[in-house]
């Protein structure tokens, strides 16, 4: 379990930047994460009273503050119905419902986890993340910084219109992924992202579908305690046409 000196409940974004400069403080977020390590934080920021855990229909674009639990996401009727299920999808199997009433959006795509379920689904739609410090860019260039000590608010998911199907293979029902594949298509051209492999998600794009389909049995696969990297690039190829079948179904 961690520790910490103090505790302070931010009270702006400038605030929260400044104090996360500092060595030794932390965001808090959902905290369940933090939880199962033993570091001793001088200070942990609070972005609660932020405003932060807000879910905004904002035309073109949805809003999704950094605060947002998983569980907000799996069951918000406006991204249910604007993102064809993705986020519901996305979010059931990890790990149950209490966890992911305190797990958080800006948690998950903050820490750029490899096995992260959000990451890979975010990645197949066009997305921009907005940092307190840097101002927004695309969540494609986001996720490939080293992480550095800038405070995530934002997450922006462009409403348009695109297809978009996602699956995943698990051990057991609430096990962290095996693999992760989510497939969309804009125009005539298909966009894969394969997360957990076990490394950082990837985005594939090709103009056909035989071209998607060799790039991604030709990455690079990685042996874990979950499954080897013969296993998940088989898995890769199931996964990617199970995808393929669900935008069938919706008329792609």
């Amino acid at each position: 379990m961690y520790t910490a000196r103090n505790y302070i409940k931010a009270e702006s974004l400038a605030q929260a930047h400044e104090l996360n400069q500092r060595r030794g403080n932390a965001i808090i977020g959902g905290g369940c994460w933090m939880r199962m390590g033993e570091r001793m934080y001088d200070t942990l920021i609070d972005l609660s009273g932020l405003g932060l855990d807000q879910i905004q229909d904002r035309g073109e674009e949805a809003a999704l503050g950094a605060m947002v639990t998983l569980r907000q996401l799996e069951t918000n009727f406006m991204l249910d119905k604007c993102f064809g299920g993705l986020f519901r999808k996305c979010t059931q199997h990890i790990v149950g419902v209490q966890f992911r009433n305190c797990a958080t959006l800006g948690g998950s795509v903050y820490s750029r986890f490899g096995f992260s379920d959000i990451v890979t689904a975010l990645l197949a739609l066009s997305c921009q993340v907005e940092l307190a410090g840097a101002g927004r860019i695309p969540l494609e260039e986001y996720v490939k910084l080293p992480r550095d000590r800038d405070v995530l608010s934002w997450v922006f998911v462009k409403k348009d219109g695109r297809p978009v199907a996602y699956e995943t293979a698990r051990n057991s029902e609430t096990d962290l992924p095996v693999l992760t594949c989510a497939l969309s298509k804009v125009g005539e051209s298909w966009r894969a992202v394969i997360g957990a492999r076990p490394g950082s998600p990837r985005v594939l794009e090709d103009s056909t579908w035989e071209g998607l389909e060799k790039q991604v049995l030709a990455l690079e696969y990685g042996d874990n305690m979950r499954g080897s990297a013969k296993y998940r690039r088989h898995l890769a190829g199931v996964l990617l046409k199970r995808c393929k079948e669900q935008l069938e179904v919706s008329g792609v």
